[in-house]
Formats: C-alpha cells, sequence, structure tokens
C-alpha cells in the first residue's frame, strides 16, 4: 500500500504513542495510558479510513475525526506535562509530530473542501 506523509507520520507516531502508554501504564498511570492511547493511534486509523471513504464528504468527515483525535491527543500530552508527569523533553518529542499531524490534516480537510466547490 502507498503511503503518503500523512499516513506515515500517523504510523510512526501511532508506534509512539503506543510505546508511550506501555510506559505510563508501567507507571501506574492507567486512565492517562488509556486515553492517550485511545486517541493517538485513533488518528491514523481515521486517516486509512479516508483512503476508502464512500464519497468526498465522507473522506473530509474522516479527516475531521481524525483531527480531532490528534487535539485531543494533545490535551492528554499537555495535562501529564502540566501535572508533571512526563518531562519537557517527552512532551517536545511527543507534542511535535502531532502539531505537524494537525497542520497536515487542516491542509488536507482545506484542500478537500476547495476541491467539493470547484467541482460544483
Amino acid at each position: 500500500m502507498k503511503r503518503d506523509k500523512l499516513s506515515e507520520l500517523s504510523l510512526t507516531f501511532g508506534i509512539e504513542i503506543m510505546r508511550f502508554s506501555h510506559w505510563l501504564e508501567q507507571q501506574n498511570e492507567r486512565v492517562a495510558s488509556y486515553q492517550v492511547c485511545k486517541s493517538g493511534t485513533s488518528i491514523g486509523a481515521n486517516i486509512r479510513e479516508a483512503r476508502y471513504a464512500q464519497s468526498k464528504p465522507d473522506f473530509i468527515s474522516k479527516l475531521q475525526i481524525a483531527l480531532k483525535e490528534t487535539n485531543e491527543t494533545y490535551y492528554w500530552l499537555e495535562l501529564l506535562h502540566g501535572a508533571d508527569f512526563i518531562s519537557e523533553e517527552t512532551f517536545s518529542r511527543l507534542s511535535a509530530p502531532c502539531n505537524e499531524l494537525r497542520v497536515l490534516l487542516i491542509k488536507s480537510i482545506n484542500t478537500a473542501k476547495q476541491n467539493i466547490k470547484g467541482n460544483e
């Protein structure tokens, strides 16, 4: 399966989030571990679903869900950092690709919306 930058980044990020979640679990941070893993891996899953969308609006909807999951993941990272459960280094290492995914998703959603308007 050919992968674009968004798919590649979301897969790499999902793997990092799973590893991070495993570490949190070892620190007895079960709630945060579950939540960050759930939202962080959902990003890539929705991007993959968008690839086989039934229509352009469905494609946009899947990417918008991925964007929401990106925002939620960032929230959990901020929360963990603010509560001093993770270091600045860990926060930066995980928040940077999360922000990059957000930017790419917004661009993709806007492009898809423009394409729909152009076809009307």
